[in-house]
């Protein structure tokens, strides 16, 4: 059966019970796995405010969700009749930042450090040029911090709304964020719109020898082989739409690993990296001390993936998201791979592009901010989602335990 027809073929494998836990997997034709584990543990957090006590049943059961938007973007995607993404070549291009000193992203920078240094910045206000180099179609990077990027898109005047496919948006980490709900609102949501996962650093000025803005780096790591022995990375940036070869090319001169997909692939990736930044970050903040997140992965690996599955199973169900079996391994490897010395933070402008764009009740998550909020001083003046006194929702079928894909629990 060929990938591209209308008919998957899915295959569940059930485990024989072992004493008190059960383990059961679904694996369909497109590589996607989801888990289930059965246990019953009472577990204490280092904040001492929260006491969890997990108990599922044993019976093999099945959750379905049903959601028209993947359906329609795999409906679009086979109307396009390619197989093979379209590629641009890198070369000069506009960068677009803040006119508001205080909101100049560090990206903007790390964008110009990874060019040839043709390229040429602009506000906003500013006249796109014509022509750019000898192209009259160019990259337009843009490095807006997400709280602006409403105002910035529902403002483009005629001349920019007409080069709106040649722009670029970035999604991932804590400059960043999850910048596809104010897309999604404006239609640029869709395989020609060129969108960035940002899998390395963002140097702060004077970072560097002499003053000047350190080279971004990446920060993809090599987590092992697969059956095949060919290597498995975790965290590498990912691009997709009409300048995605030109992005690519740009980082890989500059030894930033970067894969050109399709946008579905890319979604995928993008909400993975969203998990990541919300809980790393929340689960770090409650302590008493300062926490980097490669200590989250070390001392509080327990609290980090019962909040990762939470997360991961509402999105199966709220955005037709499902990641890529596997993701707990990545994420918990980047964290210990490249989280030391990187300090865990909830910006109070990035809320509502980190930890409150996740669908679903997500009970969990919300018991740390509130914590985060109320104990520990953090996210003043945010409207921060209460706990309900009541959950009207049935529990997950899905797994919501401990076991990474490479077998640690």
């Amino acid at each position: 059966m060929m990938m591209g027809e209308k008919f998957l073929a899915v295959l569940v494998v059930a485990m024989v019970t072992p004493i008190s836990h059960s383990f059961s997997f679904t694996l369909s034709a497109t590589g996607l796995v989801t888990k289930r584990y059965h246990t019953s543990t009472t577990h204490r957090s280092s904040t001492g405010s929260f006491e969890k006590k997990i108990s599922f049943s044993s019976a093999l059961g099945m959750a379905t969700w049903s959601n028209g938007q993947a359906i329609k973007e795999y409906q679009d995607f086979l109307s396009t009749g390619r197989s093979e993404l379209q590629k641009e070549d890198d070369g000069p291009s506009v960068i677009v930042q803040s006119s508001k000193p205080n909101n100049v992203l560090a990206l903007t920078d790390a964008i110009i450090g990874l060019g040839q240094g043709d390229d040429i910045v602009l506000n906003p206000s500013d006249t796109l040029p014509d022509t750019l180099g000898d192209r009259s179609s160019y990259p337009i990077y843009i490095a807006l911090p997400p709280y602006e990027l409403k105002e910035f898109i529902q403002n483009l005047n005629d001349e920019w709304k007409s080069r709106a496919e040649d722009f670029v948006f970035f999604s991932g980490g804590n400059v960043c964020g999850v910048v596809e709900p104010v897309l999604r609102e404006f239609g640029m949501c869709r395989d020609s719109m060129t969108q960035v996962v940002v899998g390395f650093s963002t140097p702060a000025p004077g970072t560097g020898l002499g003053g000047a803005t350190k080279k971004p780096e990446d920060l993809s790591c090599m987590i092992g082989h697969d059956t095949r022995g060919e290597e498995k990375w975790a965290g590498e940036s990912q691009s997709c739409g009409k300048w995605n070869a030109a992005v690519a090319s740009r980082l890989d001169d500059n030894g930033i690993r970067c894969k050109t997909v399709f946008y579905r692939e890319w979604r995928r990736a993008m909400w993975e990296r969203a998990v990541f930044d919300c809980v790393f970050n929340i689960v770090g903040c409650v302590r008493e001390e300062k926490t980097d997140i490669a200590d989250v992965a070390m001392f509080y690996e327990l609290e980090a993936s019962d909040m990762m599955w939470e997360l991961v199973n509402n999105l199966r169900g709220g955005l037709a998201v499902t990641l890529i079996y596997g993701f707990e391994d990545r994420l918990f490897s980047i964290a210990e791979m490249r989280g030391k010395d990187d300090i865990c933070e909830l910006p109070v402008e990035m809320f509502d592009y980190s930890q409150n764009v996740f669908p679903g009740t997500n009970l969990m998550l919300k018991e740390y901010l509130n914590y985060a909020k109320d104990k520990c001083g953090l996210l003043q003046g945010v409207d921060v989602p209460p706990v309900p006194s009541q959950i009207d929702e049935l529990p997950s079928k899905v797994r919501m335990g401990n076991l990474r894909a490479d077998g640690v629990i």
